[in-house]
Parts: structure tokens; sequence; C-alpha cells
């Protein structure tokens, strides 16, 4: 499994436990030390992720994202600060998977993310 298949399973996953705070399923390829070190990970500082994307969001809420946005904005956002994935690699990871699974028949919710993100990349330089 490539990297960016398990980026589209964790926002599947990221989805998931947003709508209803449990995963229903696990995928099948997951191992528990898959969910553990992932999944797990995530949700363990999803708090202080928030509190970054909502530090860098202007005139709004997270919870106006969609629950595929914020999947997508809090994976790249972990990636960025505590996988110290460089910030060019996971926005054009979350802009792909935006245009995958959020995009309508615009360009909008890329920009939107891609300004998002890139705000969020200079924070978490600004805050290291």
């Amino acid at each position: 499994m490539t990297q960016h298949e398990k980026r589209i399973q964790m926002m599947y996953l990221l989805y998931q436990y947003d709508l209803s705070f449990q995963l229903e399923k696990k995928p099948n390829y997951l191992t528990e030390e898959d969910l553990t070190a992932s999944l797990q990970n995530i949700l363990d500082v999803l708090e202080e992720i928030d509190q970054i994307i909502s530090s860098c969001l202007t005139n709004y809420r997270i919870n106006r994202l969609s629950y595929v946005d914020r999947a997508i904005i809090r994976l790249a956002t972990y990636e960025m600060h505590h996988l110290k994935l460089e910030p060019e690699i996971a926005i054009n990871e979350a802009l792909n998977l935006t245009r995958a699974y959020s995009m309508l028949d615009d360009e909008k919710q890329v920009k939107f993310n891609n300004k998002l993100l890139d705000s969020i990349s200079k924070y978490i330089k600004e805050h290291e």
C-alpha cells in the first residue's frame, strides 16, 4: 500500500471518527499496531491540532468545515506538526485529497484549503 493510499484510509478513519466519535469498522488491511500507531496518535493530539487549525482560520470556525475537509486538514496538520513532514508535501497531498473527495464544480474548496494549510504551515514554523 502506498503512502497516498494510507492517507486516503486515514482520512476515512478521521471522517468516521468525527461523525460518531468511534470507529464502527476497521479497514481490513490495518493491523492493530497500525491503528494504534497512526489513528490513535492523531486522536491523542486532536485538541492541539484543532487549536492550530482554529488559530489559522479567519472569520470562520473549525466546526463549519465539512467533515471531509476537516479530516483532510487535520491529517495534513498532524503530518506537518508531529511527523515533521515537509509542508510542501503535506499540502500537496491534502490538495490532491480535496480534489478527489471534496471539490465540487470549481476550485474554491482547493483554494480555501490551500490558503488555510499555508497559514497552518507558517504558524507551525513560527511556534516551533
